[in-house]
């Protein structure tokens, strides 16, 4: 957090509110990138480690080389199709809304069209689905969005 507020009960609130750390105006760039730096490194290392295989039926994945394999088939994916299916199949049944699918595949930053995610799984569908119209992996939760099947 970034503010002119300095006294301390404002600096208590912000950081007991969520904020990762707590500056006030005016401030020394240098210090900022520093702060910053410090909490992606203890965030960092708190990440899950990723797998390097993942095989649900009839599909493989591999992350060393992104890889796919559908039905002893090679697939060549784009890197969002890869994700999106990296993710889904790292977490098989779990359901997944547009707005989540674009904050972890396409990151928090992003401003475009929630039918972007639409889109990527049309085509990601055409690619590893035997019939894209009848969808056996990913799987659409009407009112909801999209999960892959266990």
């Amino acid at each position: 957090m970034l503010t002119a507020k300095g006294e301390d009960m404002d600096k208590i609130l912000g950081l007991e509110y969520g904020a990762d750390d707590y500056m006030t105006k005016p401030f020394n760039v240098l210090e900022v990138k520093a702060r910053i730096k410090s909490i992606l490194r203890r965030t960092a290392s708190k990440e899950p480690e990723h797998k390097q295989k993942v095989e649900i039926n009839g599909i493989t994945i591999n992350t060393g080389n992104r890889g796919v394999i559908v039905s002893e088939r090679p697939v060549n994916l784009t890197v969002k199709e890869f994700d999106l299916l990296y993710m889904f199949m790292c977490n098989p049944g779990k359901v997944y809304t547009r707005n989540d699918l674009l904050e972890q595949v396409w990151g928090i930053d992003y401003s475009g069209d929630l039918r972007t995610v639409d889109v990527h799984i049309r085509r990601l569908r055409e690619k590893i689905e035997e019939d894209p119209a009848k969808p056996i992996y990913i799987i659409t939760k009407w009112g909801v969005c999209y999960f892959f099947a266990q």
